[in-house]
């Protein structure tokens, strides 16, 4: 049994304890996020394992000017943040070449084939399977070009185990009144999920990780690398994970690793539920970069890439534009709205980090997930798990190694 301490308690960091625990190790995670606000439990809630293909692509590149927020568009690059966007973007212009593009899909398929699966075994091992909906999702269009197009491109997409097809008419009629305006075209798809309750599962999963023996730190964990071996100051840990999201660079960073992550801030805005039908999944109004999630007691609609710093103010200016996006698709969400900002912790190439240090052989690390923390953490809960008890992960984990940033 060894004595592991994880560095950083969001969703990734909680499954990776449990896993962790559950094969026979003393585990401690560190973690200052006492009120949940990271984006581990700001997210849309959408298990997407329709997002094979990374963000670094060439079909990003060509649509980056028509997605700039100064054009009305989700894209924002804050020019006191230029520092940090601009070397981000010149390596993710490097990372959508062709052949690193279709790399980067062949890397990722296999381990979205694990998202589900993992998250039906976790839910069932936790005793809430409630929290898991397996009701897929719908994708609008107000516009009949935008929609024609738009459903080309899905259905050309490399989707993975995801299934995508025309929205029935029940769909498209259910959508339309919804909205108060007619919707000219959606897809469905299937073998996608959501999760019900973020704040239901963050409590599940810290109770669930305690119950098992581990033990939970509030505060700001400092990493080490003390004659060749990684250590926690005053924990004495035989093995070190850092799972600690957009914090996690700043560590590895310190430790000798290059590490070229930006924040991708996200925002979002909920609502009361009552209005918004219980029954109806996850809903992504493409025209309007936005996400709209029904959770048990509230209703959140969700957009915005900015590309910045993870301490800086957040912009008011995103949260008045979503609230315009609600009201001109004549949603049912009615204010007072909750305004919230977080990080996504985003890598050049859209390809998490997941290996072992090639500078302390016990330092271990799982970040970097981007959009897709939630959707993969009980996979990457067990493939670090795999790599840390030197088993064979059931994917192959060299192409998210740390070490192709040099």
């Amino acid at each position: 049994m060894a004595v592991i301490g994880i560095v950083g308690g969001g969703v990734v960091g909680l499954c990776a304890g449990i896993a962790l625990v559950d094969a026979g190790h003393s585990v401690t995670i560190i973690d200052d996020d006492r009120l949940g606000q990271a984006a581990s439990w700001g997210n849309a809630g959408h298990i997407a394992t329709e997002q094979v293909e990374p963000l670094a692509s060439p079909a990003t590149i060509r649509a980056l000017p028509g997605r700039l927020f100064s054009r009305g568009g989700p894209l924002a690059f804050p020019p006191d943040a230029i520092g940090r966007w601009l070397p981000f973007g010149l390596r993710l212009m490097a990372a959508a070449r062709p052949a690193r593009f279709h790399a980067g899909c062949a890397a990722m398929a296999p381990l979205m084939a694990q998202a589900l699966p993992a998250w039906r075994d976790l839910v069932a091992r936790l005793g809430v399977p409630d929290l898991l909906r397996e009701e897929g999702h719908l994708v609008a269009w107000h516009d009949a070009h935008a929609a024609a197009a738009g459903r080309a491109a899905w259905q050309a997409a490399q989707t993975g185990t995801a299934r995508v097809a025309r929205a029935t008419y029940e769909d498209i009629a259910r959508l339309s009144a919804l909205c108060g305006q007619p919707v000219a075209g959606a897809v469905r798809f299937a073998g996608t999920a959501q999760i019900a309750d973020l704040d239901a599962l963050r409590q599940a999963l810290r109770h669930a990780f305690v119950a098992r023996g581990g033990r939970l730190h509030a505060e700001r964990a400092q990493v080490a690398i003390v004659r060749g071996r990684a250590d926690i100051p005053g924990l004495g840990a035989d093995t070190v994970l850092v799972c600690a999201g957009v914090r996690a660079a700043p560590i590895l960073r310190r430790l000798g690793h290059a590490v070229p992550m930006i924040a991708e801030r996200g925002y979002h805005i909920r609502a009361d539920a009552r209005a918004w039908p219980a029954d109806l999944p996850p809903v992504v109004f493409e025209q309007r970069a936005m996400i709209v999630t029904r959770y048990r007691d509230s209703v959140q609609a969700a957009s915005f890439v900015e590309l910045g710093d993870p301490d800086a103010p957040a912009d008011p200016r995103k949260w008045d534009r979503l609230e315009r996006h609600v009201a001109d698709l004549g949603l049912p969400m009615a204010g007072p709205f909750q305004r919230w900002m977080g990080c996504r912790p985003t890598l050049p190439d859209y390809l998490p980090a997941m290996g072992r240090s090639a500078r302390a052989a016990n330092l271990f690390y799982a970040f970097g997930h981007q959009h897709l923390g939630l959707t993969l953490a009980p996979a990457t809960a067990h493939l670090i798990t795999a790599l840390i008890d030197e088993t064979a992960p059931a994917v192959s984990l060299a192409p998210f190694d740390l070490s192709r940033f040099g």
